[in-house]
């Protein structure tokens, strides 16, 4: 566990340029391999993940500023230092900003599902995320993917179906136990969790 002295200075990055690949040495204080989650939410799940694994570096893109705060509040009660904060959208943080081959794993829980067929556009897991999720993985990287929405689902497993980069694998249950607060909450109304996990090959 990483000590649980308070951290006095800001969780939250802001990047030298939006156009380059984000400068990791800079942002960490040692080399470790890289899990980011993208649409952190209130961080229920990356504070709880970063705690018990010192031995990674976390990045959380998160749109909401007041969503980052609680995060970095969290973060900073906690002592993690292996925990950074970026306030952008998601798809293009991924793309154009993690650095190629840098990633062991990705996160995306309960993404927005935009259930409108007009609005399916704007889904984060489309026909083109694996191969942007390709690039950015670093050899035996994994996506792990949540959602309580059964049509996105399905489009989740669409887009990595017959994909020879990738190949499915079961979500370690220690990963599957670290829940978020929304989770937790619809969990107990009797709505399931629907989970995927690909791993580059």
């Amino acid at each position: 566990m990483i000590p649980t002295s308070v951290i006095s200075e800001s969780l939250l990055y802001t990047p030298p340029s939006y156009l380059d690949p984000l400068p990791l040495a800079e942002m960490f204080p040692a080399a470790r391999p890289l899990e980011v989650e993208l649409g952190a939410g209130d961080g229920s799940f990356l504070a709880q993940w970063a705690a018990v694994h010192p031995e990674r570096n976390f990045v959380g893109i998160e749109r909401l500023l007041g969503r980052l705060r609680k995060i970095e509040r969290k973060g900073r009660r906690g002592g993690l230092a292996n925990l950074r904060l970026i306030r952008l959208e998601a798809a293009y943080t991924l793309e154009y900003l993690l650095p190629d081959a840098a990633i062991s794993a990705l996160h995306i829980y309960f993404p927005d599902p935009w259930p409108k067929k007009k609005h399916r556009r704007h889904r984060l897991i489309n026909a083109g995320f694996p191969d942007i999720a390709a690039r950015k993985l670093a050899p035996g990287g994994v996506v792990y993917l949540r959602t309580d929405d059964a049509d996105y689902f399905a489009q989740m497993q669409e887009v990595f179906a017959g994909r020879a980069d990738f190949k499915a694998v079961e979500t370690p249950p220690g990963l599957s136990a670290v829940v978020t607060d929304f989770e937790r909450e619809f969990n107990a109304q009797g709505i399931l969790t629907r989970r995927a996990a690909y791993q580059v090959v």
